[in-house]
């Protein structure tokens, strides 16, 4: 059984609880002023202050999963975890969808009320387009897998060190957060759906040794395919 001194414990309680108010506080600040854009900011901002503040207490992103790899084999590696990511993936948004659709048939029929107006009028706008993509790739497959799944079950697994369910609470609470962070324009089903999918990828965060590559071009390729389709007007 591993162990903490109580005052790493206190430590680790008070960065997930600072970084999380502040990245809260700084969204709720930037939505009357720019709603459709506050999430990424305030995320971003929130990970240049943690990136300070890590430095300072000695801390690097390699060691939350932000790993180097060094050579052919694992740069290889890669594919296979990445795959197996995407398998994760998937089996969250089906059993979502289909726990959904068995307790109501609507549940995925309608896209969640303002989930649209979330993105702006992207179809056929390759400068909006182009504009999130940029917010995928930084903001959201670097930036929420960085915070959600690196830094925060990282420091949760100190906080619960010890106790035999660790691991899954460790994962859990971050899950809860992300799909609550999406609840604001993608409604309940939204919460429902990111919150399982962050259970996945937390899982594969986990299982592959707190690498965060995986989980990070998965999320990105997923969204990036998602905006393709509203651009394009494609109907998936």
């Amino acid at each position: 059984m591993s162990t903490i001194k109580s005052s790493e414990r206190i430590t680790a309680v008070v960065e997930v609880v600072a970084f999380v108010a502040l990245a809260l506080l700084s969204k709720k600040l930037l939505d009357p002023v720019i709603w459709r854009y506050a999430g990424p900011i305030s995320l971003i901002g929130t990970l240049i202050i943690l990136s300070g503040y890590m430095r300072f207490q000695g801390m690097t992103w390699t060691s939350m999963g932000l790993k180097s790899l060094p050579g052919v084999r694992a740069k290889l590696l890669i594919i296979p975890q990445t795959f197996l990511t995407f398998i994760f993936f998937a089996a969250a948004v089906a059993i979502v969808m289909l726990t959904g659709q068995a307790i109501d048939p609507n549940f995925m029929a309608e896209p969640p009320q303002g989930a649209q107006d979330r993105w702006g009028n992207i179809e056929g706008n390759l400068p909006l387009f182009l504009l999130w993509l940029g917010i995928v790739w930084t903001a959201a497959a670097f930036g929420e897998e960085m915070f959600f799944r690196g830094f925060l079950i990282t420091r949760l697994q100190s906080v619960f060190a010890g106790i035999k369910l660790a691991p899954i609470l460790a994962v859990l609470l971050p899950a809860l957060l992300f799909g609550w962070a999406h609840i604001y324009y993608q409604g309940l089903r939204g919460f429902f759906m990111t919150g399982a999918i962050a259970i996945a990828f937390g899982t594969s965060f986990l299982l592959f040794k707190k690498n965060l590559w995986p989980a990070i071009i998965v999320h990105g390729l997923v969204d990036t395919l998602g905006f393709v389709a509203i651009y394009m007007n494609w109907d998936i």
